[in-house]
């Protein structure tokens, strides 16, 4: 499946023409004091030099190698290997620290030719929250010609010293404990993903741990200054915080994660379809970075519930309609279906269940450029600022600048993004008729302005998604008791990376969304998934 800023021209001014009626002589003179004038004292700065693209791709991967854990690798780009590996390895120690997210920012170049690239970085602190800080790495040209990171101490960190180093210092304010939506208290050892759950929600409670990141003197250990601080001064210790999870769904959630998901990176979200409360949010590996709720994917052709929605609502086509899916479609690039399959002649609900990418192309016509994206705000409140309890991403499908983009987010690719909670959110909607807020703790406000779908929309939607089971792409669901209906998504990444898996499905009162990164095929690898939790829970659990 395909995925798919100019800056303004800088205005010179064009030089008056002197025309001086004077010796040769002295328009030399005269025009050897203007160069030197140009050159040394006048107003105008000499180019800048040219940020070399072979340094900026050293940096970036020594950004990689190190948010990667891959110290050695990172030294060996470096001036001095051993010294850079031991600080690499050394810098967290104590910090407890998961996955470093560490993001590139701009370059630029001195008169030396030292390339810099700025980057910042979000290190997580089990249990506390993330410390930030930006920071930068120079980068230059050996006598071999080699580009190699000039390595510093403090380019890790810019207080990191051979003096100075850092500390957590964590601050004990007594149990507080999360309850699940029937008020029984949700054990950590029940579910990988609650710990660092339950941990933000008892914090955004104002009743979390609180800590600091200190920066302490090497020789003495007195502290220096305080980099970072963690929680609310004056929280309340033990209380009872109630959440919208079902411990039995954020059980089996991880489980089906840890059993189905092939040891990929992978989230998952269940709630209920007629208030938005979630009753799970999973991710593997469960610490680190919270993917099922702040995740930032192309959906892939999840997203095709919502351009089917605008189509049916601008009664652009009906499920009997044919829509003919051939093998490739160029619309300023060549898109094709998975497995560069094709269907000649298929209805509109064939498009649909076999998740043909270029008959939904062909009707991006019946769209205005920017339709999508009214219809994902106004009637599944995608964009929209969501009061979920927790930070969260709630979606983007920013309008096309192009046909080609349209194009690609006809089907859920190019800038439309999203996670497994506006996925999930997408399906219940569907399934329902009217938009309803995630929540992870009761009593949000919902500051969200939506509209209902009418009706017949609902039913047609509904049909579609029980056809991609009974006889789609999502038929390795078909097998559950319970009418199920789903839609599968396969997301291009980029041109070097495996696709994610993606599908969305509904049962009862149950709306569940599943990525599996690098899944290559939403049928292959998030169906199954969504398999093993719905088999291990009640037909209507919610």
């Amino acid at each position: 499946m395909p995925e798919s800023p100019h800056p303004a021209p800088t205005l010179r001014r064009r030089p008056r023409i002197l025309r001086m009626a004077v010796a040769t002589a002295a328009a030399t003179a005269l025009a050897a004091t203007a160069g030197a004038y140009a050159t040394q004292w006048g107003p105008f700065e000499p180019d800048q030099p040219a940020v070399h693209p072979d340094a900026v791709a050293q940096a970036k991967a020594f950004l990689a190698d190190w948010a990667s854990g891959r110290a050695d690798s990172a030294a060996a780009r470096t001036t001095s290997p051993a010294q850079a590996q031991t600080t690499l390895r050394n810098f967290t120690t104590g910090l407890d620290i998961t996955e470093p997210d560490l993001t590139a920012g701009a370059a630029s170049a001195a008169k030396d030719g030292t390339v810099t690239l700025a980057f910042s970085a979000k290190m997580p602190v089990i249990g506390l929250g993330t410390w930030s800080y930006d920071s930068q790495i120079p980068v230059r040209r050996q006598e071999d010609g080699a580009w190699k990171i000039a390595w510093d101490m403090s380019l890790v960190h810019p207080h990191l010293s051979s003096t100075e180093k850092f500390r957590l210092q964590r601050e004990d304010t007594g149990a507080s404990s999360v309850t699940d939506r029937t008020g029984k208290p949700l054990a950590p050892d029940t579910s990988p993903s609650l710990k660092p759950l339950l941990a933000q929600i008892a914090q955004r409670a104002g009743a979390g741990p609180r800590g600091a990141i200190e920066r302490v003197n090497r020789a003495s250990g007195q502290v220096t200054a305080t980099e970072a601080r963690f929680g609310k001064e004056g929280a309340a210790a033990g209380q009872h915080i109630r959440s919208t999870l079902d411990s039995r769904w954020q059980a089996a959630a991880d489980q089906a994660l840890a059993a189905k998901a092939g040891g990929k990176d992978a989230a998952l979200v269940a709630l209920r379809i007629d208030n938005g409360e979630i009753l799970a949010a999973a991710n593997s590996p469960a610490a680190g970075f919270n993917r099922a709720l702040s995740g930032t994917y192309a959906p892939g052709s999840t997203w095709k519930i919502v351009t089917t929605t605008g189509l049916l609502l601008d009664g652009a086509v009906k499920p009997d309609d044919i829509v003919d899916c051939p093998k490739y479609l160029t619309v300023g690039k060549q898109f094709h279906n998975v497995e560069t399959s094709e269907f000649p002649g298929a209805t509109f609900t064939k498009n649909f269940t076999e998740s043909c990418n270029t008959g939904f192309i062909s009707l991006r016509g019946k769209l205005g450029d920017g339709e999508l994206g009214e219809v994902a705000g106004k009637y599944f409140g995608i964009g929209q600022k969501w009061n979920v309890g927790l930070p969260t991403f709630d979606g983007s499908v920013p309008a096309p600048g192009d046909q080609t983009e349209k194009a690609a987010s006809m089907i859920g690719q190019g800038r439309v993004l999203g996670n497994p909670l506006t996925m999930a959110s997408v399906a219940a909607t569907a399934a329902s008729g009217t938009f309803h807020q995630p929540t992870i703790t009761p009593d949000t406000e919902d500051k969200t302005t939506t509209t209902a779908l009418p009706a017949e929309v609902v039913t047609q939607l509904r049909k579609l998604m029980r056809a991609a089971v009974t006889d789609g792409t999502a038929r390795g669901l078909a097998g559950l008791p319970g009418n199920v209906g789903a839609k599968t998504g396969t997301a291009e990444v980029s041109e070097s990376a495996p696709n994610n898996g993606w599908v969305v499905a509904t049962r009862g009162n149950v709306a569940v969304a599943v990525v599996v990164e690098g899944g290559i095929t939403g049928g292959s690898s998030a169906v199954p998934v969504v398999h093993h939790l719905l088999e291990a829970l009640p037909q209507d659990g919610a």
